[in-house]
């Protein structure tokens, strides 16, 4: 007979597995939706004009066998609803191998308003060549689109992250020698004509493909000249008569595969020469994770045994490990890449003087082990991985005393300047200015994706609400006025409600606070392509700045 503790232990990780099958069934019935982009019927129609879907292009593209890593599915998810909405932003951006090389390929889905551009349509954008620029790896772009969304112009066209950005990139591309091909595969109209222009190389699909500053309509309304499309700026045109575009193809096969052989005849640049070794799998199997990270974002856990479910051969060799426990400083290898482990452990341990350290909370100690150590992947020039489940630093008078915002500004100063590729794999909390110190959106990392399981906020749901609910009893009780208990009840549910909705990664990534949402058996390919991708652009020298020791 299996001892009672031992049986709790299987009840909880059947728990465990079935809340986080049952999440990932969610998220893989949403990405099936989302990839039907403007629905079936726009699908076809678009099929019935000789054309490939966004996401077929990219399939023909890239090499065959080629798992490629979608950036940004969740673009817009919940948005725009008043317009009929934008899946995956209008635009799909891939992370995969052209002729063996590495490249970002941006696709518009013209099955979605015609490819126009929403504002998340244009921050996608940039995040595309964002990528493309800190990795020195090429971009496609394959144009199909009917320019900005006139009704949320104001959100897209003038500002510093807006429209014109991307064109602006595209010259600083240029400029630093990453190579950048446009096709143009349909409509590209309006300011959106500059962005293949100014790539390298362009091509344009004849019968389908078209390019120029204002169309037939609005040439008339301008000037009062009549002239059909084609004429105006089809493939011929713009080919054999302006010399705007470089090459004139028959159709989306043909274009695909003159680009794979453009891609084909590149030359390679100096790379970061990160150490790689023969790959190992995991002693455990990845998908055992289900069972151990738990159902709810309270209960205790090891992340040491999540992490041996990743790195090659469940090696791990632990930096400072009887020191701040609360966190892991470990060096190890993933798909044989040579890492730097930065992550939150969820257990209660106690503390060389005896203190009661929680779990996910970060304490003195543990920023201060955290903080030489990215400073010691930066000498060695080894990559860094943050595993997020964090509620934030540690608070009160105790704290307070002890120094916690220097250790804290340390840990961020030494993030903040970090050369070396970061990677960040929010797995559940990660909270106020945890977030920060491990390595959140705003600190620049090559990649960051989420599971299914993660929460992103300056708090959790239940703390926003009881401290909003008691400034908002405050400010009423100042003018006179008292709520009852069960008004105060409604109040809380009801802030705590709207919160715990922003908290999704699903909100996250619908703004493109991550990169994606993953399957967490699926966190080593991410890496592994991450680093491969980092590998592309040499490491400057680390210059940490001031650090209080």
């Amino acid at each position: 007979m299996p001892s009672n503790h031992s049986y709790y232990m299987d009840i909880e990780k059947n728990k465990n597995e079935d809340s986080m099958k049952t999440l990932l069934s969610k998220l893989n019935h949403r990405l099936v939706k989302i990839r039907l982009g403007g629905g079936t019927k726009k699908i076809n129609k678009h099929q019935g004009r000789g054309k490939l879907t966004a996401r077929e292009r990219i399939n023909y593209l890239v090499d065959e066998g080629d798992d490629w890593l979608e950036i940004g599915a969740f673009a817009g998810y919940g948005m725009y609803e008043e317009y009929g909405g934008c899946p995956a932003g209008g635009v799909v951006v891939a992370l995969g191998h052209v002729s063996k090389k590495l490249c970002v390929i941006v696709a518009n889905d013209a099955t979605v308003k015609a490819g126009a551009w929403f504002p998340i349509t244009g921050k996608k954008n940039l995040r595309a060549q964002e990528i493309a620029m800190e990795n020195r790896i090429p971009i496609i772009y394959l144009v199909d689109s009917a320019g900005v969304f006139l009704p949320l112009q104001d959100e897209i066209f003038p500002d510093k992250e807006h429209f014109g950005r991307i064109f602006r990139n595209n010259a600083k591309m240029s400029a630093a020698g990453i190579p950048q091909i446009a096709a143009i595969m349909g409509s590209c109209v309006a300011g959106g004509a500059y962005l293949p222009i100014m790539s390298d190389e362009s091509l344009i699909v004849d019968g389908t493909g078209s390019i120029f500053l204002a169309g037939p309509y609005l040439v008339k309304a301008a000037i009062g000249e009549e002239v059909d499309k084609e004429t105006l700026g089809g493939a011929t045109t713009q080919t054999e008569i302006s010399g705007v575009c470089d090459y004139k193809v028959e159709n989306d096969e043909i274009c695909l595969d003159t680009i794979k052989g453009l891609v084909d005849k590149m030359g390679s640049f100096e790379n970061a020469g990160f150490n790689r070794a023969e790959p190992i799998e995991p002693k455990y199997p990845a998908k055992e994770i289900y069972q151990l990270k738990p159902y709810t974002t309270t209960q205790q856990y090891s992340m040491t045994d999540i992490l041996e479910r990743i790195v090659d051969g469940s090696k791990l060799t632990y930096y400072k490990k009887g020191f701040g426990k609360t966190m892991i400083c470990a060096y190890a290898r993933i798909d044989g890449w040579s890492v730097g482990i930065v992550a939150n452990d969820r257990k209660v341990v106690k503390s060389a003087t005896g203190e009661m350290q929680f779990g996910g909370v970060i304490y003195s100690d543990s920023a201060d082990k955290a903080t030489r150590f990215i400073l010691n992947c930066n000498q060695k020039k080894i990559p860094l991985v943050f595993l997020h489940d964090v509620t934030g630093f540690m608070v009160g008078s105790r704290s307070e005393h002890g120094g916690i915002i220097k250790d804290g500004a340390k840990m961020v100063n030494a993030v903040s300047n970090s050369t070396v590729p970061k990677f960040s794999i929010i797995v559940g909390n990660s909270y106020g200015a945890g977030n920060y110190a491990m390595c959140g959106k705003a600190y620049d990392p090559r990649l960051i994706v989420a599971w299914p399981t993660a929460k992103i906020a300056v708090m959790g749901g239940s703390q926003a609400a009881k401290v909003l609910l008691q400034i908002q009893v405050s400010s009423l009780k100042a003018k006179g006025e008292v709520l009852s208990d069960e008004d105060q009840k409604k109040m809380f549910e009801k802030i705590k409600n709207k919160y715990d909705t922003q908290t999704t990664p699903y909100y996250a990534a619908s703004r493109l606070w991550v990169d994606a949402i993953i399957d967490p058996a699926k966190t080593r390919d991410w890496i592994s392509r991450g680093i491969e991708m980092a590998n592309h652009a040499p490491v400057e020298r680390f210059n940490v700045g001031v650090i209080q020791t």
